[in-house]
């Protein structure tokens, strides 16, 4: 690690913040040969692995190869996100993708916590079977990274380059915020990038199966229908005890 990085403790402000961005990635791979070049192995990237994360995960490839990949496995996701990992992994064998799974099982869960906890409380779900692996995963390193774009939600619109992450107490980096949703399907398709199957059935942004539905307007209209959610805690700060 480069001891002129920004640590949570050091943090000042984005280095990045005054970047000339106006190039054919909008900053991205600089962002990323920046973030790489001073974190190294410091640097773990948490992947959802949908539309923006396959991107990312390409600009990744190229500026660190072996670099650490961590999927939150909650044991919910759709057969279509496994069948897109398999098919990431053939593609950048050198990537080491972990596959992070929280401590109970969804039968332990529903034991513990009763049946279906997700329609009753999401937010505790989010906590037992995402936010804290993800804790667990960023445990020792310094930074990790992350496929928000600011046109994605009010509560992203801020989000710079290089940001202090209160959540994880850390430093988040995320090159994509400058990004259009058209960008991003733009760069895939320019590359012929595999992607999950379910963005082509009015699933812009997939999660957990009980948890996913078909967008009604916006990108994220079809996470946690039905309750006032649009986060699963990831990027937002908060008390994760559950």
């Amino acid at each position: 690690m480069n001891t002129s990085a920004p640590t949570y403790e050091t943090f000042t402000g984005d280095p990045l913040l005054h970047m000339d961005f106006e190039d054919g990635h909008k900053g991205a791979r600089r962002v990323i040969e920046w973030a790489y070049g001073h974190y190294g192995k410091q640097l773990v990237y948490a992947c959802s692995f949908g539309a923006e994360a396959i991107v990312l995960l390409d600009f990744i490839a190229k500026a660190q190869p072996d670099a650490d990949v961590v999927f939150l496995d909650t044991g919910l996701h759709f057969q279509e996100t496994y069948d897109l990992i398999e098919k990431v992994k053939k593609r950048y064998p050198k990537l080491n993708i972990h596959m992070k799974k929280p401590d109970l099982t969804v039968e332990e869960q529903a034991e513990k916590h009763g049946p279906a906890l997700w329609k009753r409380n999401p937010d505790q779900c989010c906590a037992i079977r995402k936010i804290k692996p993800l804790e667990e995963a960023l445990t020792g390193a310094t930074a990790w990274m992350s496929g928000l774009r600011r046109e994605q939600s009010a509560s992203r619109s801020h989000t710079n380059f290089v940001n202090k992450d209160e959540r994880f107490q850390s430093i988040k980096i995320c090159p994509l915020i400058h990004w259009t949703w058209e960008d991003v399907w733009d760069y895939i398709r320019l590359n012929s990038l595999d992607y999950n199957e379910l963005h082509d059935q009015s699933y812009p942004s997939v999660g957990c199966i009980p948890c996913t539905a078909k967008a009604l307007d916006d990108g994220r209209s079809g996470r946690w229908q039905g309750f006032n959610k649009t986060e699963c805690g990831l990027h937002t700060a908060g008390d994760t005890k559950q």
